[in-house]
Formats: C-alpha cells, structure tokens, sequence
C-alpha cells in the first residue's frame, strides 16, 4: 500500500523546510522567495514503530524493516493558480497524483520572511488553495458532464453512472462548495477513481514558532476549529524545530524535544494524523531473518493484505496464521501464543486488524 501526501500551502509558509525535516534531506531548497521548487521533490520516509523493535526482540531477528511514507513537496500556490498564474496548471497537475493533501499553514509571525499576502492569516490563506483547487475541478466537471451527458441520453450506462456521480459535485462547486460536500454516501471508491482535487482528504499542518510548538498559538487554534468543521485533521509542529531534530543523532532526540516539552517529533504526529487521515493500519510479519512492517487499508481482507507482501500470496492464498500483538508480546512469540490458545487459522474473509502479526499459507 502507497502513502503519497503532496505538500502544499502559499510560498513562505515553511513547506520545504518541513520536506527538510521530514526526510532529513536537503533535496527540497528551503528559500524565501516563491517558486525556489519547480520541480516536486519526493522523499520517503520510514514510519516509526516501536511495536518493530519488541517483535524483534522476541524472535531474534537479524534485520527490521519499516514501512514507508513518501512525501512530495510541491511548489507554493497562489491566487490565480488555477488559471496558470505562478505555474500553477504544474502545479495543479502534481497535486492531482498524490493521495491525500498536507496543508502546511504559516501560524507565526517574522519580520525577515515575506508573506505573499503581506500578512499572517492561516485561514484566509487556506481559503486561498482551497478556492485555487476547486476552480479547478469546476473546470474538470464543466468540461466533462456535456460530454457525459450526450452519452447518457444515447443509452450509455457507463457514462449515465459516471454523471450521476458528476452532477452533484458540479452543483457543489457552483455554489462554491469543495467536491468532498458532494460525495454521496457508499460511492466514495468511485469518487475517488474521478481524482478531484478537493474530494482528497486534508492534513492541515499549523507551523508555529518555535516557543508554541508544545501547545500551539492563538492562529493555530483559529484552524484546529476550522480543520473540525470540515472533518479534517490538524497538527501544530515548529518546523524550524524538526529541521534542527533533523541534524541530531538519534539517541539525541529525545531527549532534544523533552526540553521543548515535546513527548515525540513532529514527524510523528504527521503521520499518525496521515494514518487517521486515509483510514491506513499495520500488520507484521516475523521471524529469525526479518521483522517488517506492512501498510494497507483498515477493512482489508487477508488475501489482499497479502497481496501487499507479493502478489502470488494473494494468487495463492489459502490461510493466515493470526496473532494480535498483544499477545505475541504476551505470550513470547508465535509458539507460546499457540499454546495459549491465542493463534489462529483466519480465511478469505478475514478483515486483517492494526498490529496482527501473520504468516500466511499460499500455492501457486
């Protein structure tokens, strides 16, 4: 399972010094002027997971392997976008390949680092991409529903389904509503396959100074509200904090951030909010070679959560053997579980569950 997120907001407001950070990569320039990222960068990053290290531990294993996140830092957008201004049909284009938005929002106050509206407002600045994105999908719809229209009315069930998907989101967009105000309840997959701009799901990320990264400022809660009226989630980093969390060696963080008041990273909690965000869960695989992790969706079933692994254990699968975490931890392993009656021997329909720990039986 892929983890795409475009990061997106206006010029300045700390997007590629996030990318920076998160990937702790200099590949993204991090330059106070507009447009310094023409071209997306794209970092992948490993997901942290401390329940890695214990299975690890359990069955002695001689490498752990994560799962990954990439992360695409997309140049700033700015009024006009959707009509080309500042490359923004580019811009748009990269933003319509990723899988969910993080919207970096500039939460703090510099003197020394221009704003391209001349001010600080989070809100008025996420209405901004937001109005930028959904001129383009009015355009997308506009363009598509005559056509789906014509086929319709000569009898084309394919292009009567797709326009009764179209017809509401074009509504929606009229009145200046995102399309995800239009996705109609149990259609969501199809709407998904339409690939709008604002029917993805949105991560909004507050930057704050560096002194409000533990609880945030008066901006920040300005879009923790908004981020609840839309149904979207919301983190507040320092990013100038993860840049120097970046530098440090590993056994330096902790205890970095705990001065700050910070119980974890800002990467951490991006990613659990993107892990809430796309409804995403991780199961395990363990043994004496090799403890890795693995994403998919929450409802996923056995096979295709196989599938992940390679796509003959979906071809081919006949069984997992399941463990919950807990009680692999519990139990001391694979073995010690079995003998406590905690294994067991799921099928076909088995919805695969956040920290299962499988092994899978497979012919091909």
């Amino acid at each position: 399972m892929g983890f795409n997120c475009g990061i997106v907001g206006l010029p300045n407001v700390g997007k590629s010094t996030l990318f920076n950070a998160l990937t702790a990569t200099v590949a993204a320039q991090a330059a106070n002027y507009p447009f310094c990222t023409i071209e997306p960068n794209i970092g992948r990053v490993a997901v942290p997971d401390s329940r890695l290290e214990v299975l690890a531990k359990i069955e002695k294993s001689a490498k752990i392997t994560p799962t990954a996140l990439e992360f695409v830092d997309i140049a700033g957008l700015v009024r006009g976008a959707a009509k080309g201004e500042g490359l923004g049909n580019q811009f748009l284009a990269n933003i319509r390949e990723v899988d969910a938005i993080v919207h970096v929002l500039r939460c703090f106050k510099n003197d020394d680092v221009a704003h391209v509206e001349g001010s600080v407002d989070p809100i008025r600045d996420a209405e901004t991409v937001e109005t930028e994105l959904m001129l383009a999908d009015l355009e997308t719809a506009q363009k598509r529903v005559p056509n789906l229209l014509k086929r319709a009315r000569g009898g084309d069930r394919s292009a009567a389904a797709e326009l009764s998907l179209f017809e509401p989101i074009l509504e929606a967009l009229e009145s200046g509503q995102p399309a995800r105000n239009a996705v109609q309840k149990g259609r969501e997959e199809a709407i998904r396959r339409l690939n709008l701009l604002t029917t993805k799901p949105v991560l909004y990320v507050c930057n704050v100074e560096e002194n409000a990264a533990a609880v945030g400022n008066d901006q920040s809660a300005r879009v923790a509200a908004m981020a609840r009226g839309q149904g979207a989630g919301h983190v507040v980093i320092s990013a100038a904090i993860e840049a120097e969390v970046a530098q440090l060696p590993g056994d330096e963080r902790g205890e970095f951030l705990a001065g700050l008041g910070l119980a974890d990273s800002g990467l951490d909690r991006v990613i659990r909010a993107g892990y809430d965000l796309l409804g995403l869960v991780t199961y395990f695989t363990a043994g004496p070679k090799e403890t890795r992790a693995w994403t998919i969706t929450r409802g996923t079933r056995a096979p295709q959560a196989a599938g992940a692994i390679h796509g003959d254990f979906e071809r081919g699968f006949i069984a997992c053997e399941t463990v919950a975490y807990a009680d692999y931890v519990e139990f001391g392993g694979q073995a010690g579980a079995r003998d406590a009656g905690k294994l067991r021997i799921e099928g076909r329909d088995y919805i695969v569950q956040d920290g299962d720990v499988l092994l899978f039986r497979f012919n091909v």
